[in-house]
């Protein structure tokens, strides 16, 4: 039986081990505590845009989000305080559709892209900045063992000419090499790379591309489209050691931090590529959080083994699955229900590219695949004749299967027709569009490939929103760079590269356009409780930029600078001064 004075110690102790845990409790509850204002804080919530004076962030997420007194007051002992000192702060940038693994490898090949973004402008100067590679990049070279080069543009080549395997052998005859064209859907290689993958005289176009020859002969000219180009390149990446197909993926995430996204997603993912970046989740080196979304043609099989997740696991998830139905407009093989305006060389005037997969059969297995078993599909289709395919598919998958919030994504929707986009809305297919095709190639889809009345209407972001659409926009890394401000300014402005208006009426606002990154594409991953708005209970994904995209002139939106990208509180990455 405890004594009066056993009870009282008892007492004592238990009462200083409560105020203990209180007091190490609200110590803990002033950690990690940070506090924004001083700028513009837009929270991206409601039709038009809001502003609040103050955001505070604790343990990774929104704690507080409105008048700058009220925040000092409910957190009076921040642990750091933000003075935006007049730069602008917003949801972290969401990326709607890109490849973050072959974006590093973007990162880190020869640089071929056109200006701005690069500095080659004919095919000598390919040849010259494949040559200056060579010499600076032999520890590269040795562990692939190809020199490679990625966003060469026969369209913003002086001789609007693909480089062939006789120009390529001008930068080495013993090693292979191989160009990535910007729109990743051709390549074209040098006589040793044909060689090294045994493109040689007579062998057969693969099912879905094609293998462009010399004139009057079967023999393989370098120039690579689609199955063609695709094929080798998977060997290529297939054949490097786990360590360098690492540094690959951190390259990547690298430049898409950069540019202010908190999400990405890798939007072809192959076994190998999902692989890798699950090994590099479990070693916690992914920062930000990536969505993986497997070929379901040729990875059916992983699908089914490691399923789909709504849940990150140290900013990774399998979030659904990826079918491509047609290849690019800028480089003529998507698929078009009417002639392209100039057809490529050796094809006839009623060339209208072609499909990626011939029977619809096929593609209705697929999709029905993907709605039986729960899987999120998204479906590249640039031309109007793929997204009649792919709109079908997911009809006949919607009858057999229901289409209780689904959201399929059709990627690009570049060419869709207004009746197409009836049928999606009716079927909650949602459009993430790339209008910043309208900057890179809207002269080109005017002049060479579709024409000025399909061409002004190329990405109709304008009309789905006068449709009362939900869409996304995004910038396809690394066809271009994952550069989240030329998506806000193409968009809003569509002016191209020579100054030219693509489709005035597509135009969308620049609130709009920010809706499109963040909170429309947020909606797209089934992700709306958690990201794209600044509001309380929210993941702290933040992006800061030098300017309110809201209040400078719209043709200067594109000289906006990401001066830091915030991940769950914490900074992943910071504008050297």
């Amino acid at each position: 039986m405890r004594t009066h004075s056993s009870i009282l110690l008892l007492f004592f102790f238990s009462a200083y081990f409560f105020f203990a845990c209180t007091k190490s409790e609200e110590n803990a509850s002033l950690e990690n505590v940070t506090l924004y204002y001083g700028g513009d804080i837009i929270t991206m919530s409601g039709d038009q845009p809001q502003y609040i004076d103050a955001l505070v962030v604790k343990d990774g997420k929104i704690a507080f989000a409105g008048n700058l007194d009220a925040a000092k007051e409910t957190f009076p002992k921040p642990t750091l305080e933000v003075d935006l000192k007049g730069k602008t702060l917003l949801p972290g940038f969401i990326d709607a559709h890109g490849h973050i693994f072959n974006t590093g490898i973007q990162a880190l090949a020869a640089n071929l892209l056109p200006p701005p973004d690069g500095q080659v402008n004919s095919i000598q100067s390919v040849l010259d900045v494949l040559n200056e590679w060579k010499e600076k990049n032999q520890t590269v070279i040795d562990e692939i063992n190809w020199i490679i080069g990625f966003g060469y543009d026969d369209s913003q080549l002086t001789e609007k000419l693909h480089p062939t395997a006789e120009d390529l052998d001008k930068v080495s005859k013993d090693i292979p090499v191989i160009i990535i064209h910007q729109s990743g859907h051709l390549a074209s290689m040098n006589n040793k790379g044909l060689q090294m993958v045994r493109y040689v005289d007579g062998i057969k176009n693969p099912p879905g591309g094609l293998i462009r020859r010399i004139e009057g002969t079967q023999i393989p000219n370098g120039v690579l489209e689609e199955m063609a180009f695709f094929i080798p390149i998977f060997k290529i990446l297939g054949s490097l050691d786990s360590e360098a197909n690492q540094k690959i993926a951190l390259a990547g995430q690298d430049l898409y931090m950069s540019f202010g996204f908190t999400t990405a997603q890798e939007g072809r993912a192959s076994k190998d590529a999902s692989e890798i970046l699950k090994n590099l989740a479990q070693k916690d080196q992914i920062d930000i959080d990536i969505a993986v979304y497997p070929d379901i043609q040729s990875q059916m099989e992983y699908l089914k083994v490691v399923g789909v997740s709504d849940n990150y696991q140290n900013h990774l998830r399998i979030a659904g699955a990826k079918i491509s139905l047609d290849g690019s407009p800028q480089g003529k093989t998507a698929w078009l229900s009417k002639p392209y305006k100039i057809p490529p060389t050796g094809q006839n005037s009623d060339y209208r590219g072609y499909p990626a997969i011939q029977e619809d059969s096929i593609v209705f297995s697929l999709i029905n695949a993907s709605f039986e078993n729960k899987w999120q599909i998204l479906a590249h289709c640039n031309g109007d004749a793929a997204a009649d395919q792919f709109i079908r598919a997911v009809e006949n998958a919607a009858s057999l299967y229901g289409n209780d919030d689904r959201r399929p994504v059709m990627i690009h929707s570049q060419t869709v027709t207004d009746p197409q986009l009836d049928k999606m809305k009716e079927l909650g297919m949602i459009p993430s569009f790339f209008g910043l095709h309208t900057f890179y190639w809207g002269d080109w889809h005017v002049n060479e490939v579709l024409g000025e009345e399909r061409g002004y209407r190329i990405s109709p972001a304008g009309t789905a929103l006068r449709k009362g659409m939900i869409f996304s926009q995004h910038h396809d890394s690394p066809v271009i760079l994952p550069n989240s401000i030329m998506i806000l300014h193409t968009v809003v402005n569509r002016t191209s590269r020579s100054g030219q208006v693509i489709g005035p009426e597509e135009r969308i606002s620049p609130y709009d356009a920010l809706r499109s990154i963040t909170t429309w594409a947020a909606f797209q991953y089934f992700e709306e409780a958690t990201k794209g708005t600044l509001e309380v209970g929210k993941l702290a994904d933040l992006v800061i930029l030098d300017q309110n995209p809201l209040k400078v002139e719209p043709a200067s939106i594109m000289d906006i600078k990401v001066m830091e990208t915030i991940k769950e509180g914490k900074s992943v990455y910071l504008k050297s001064s």
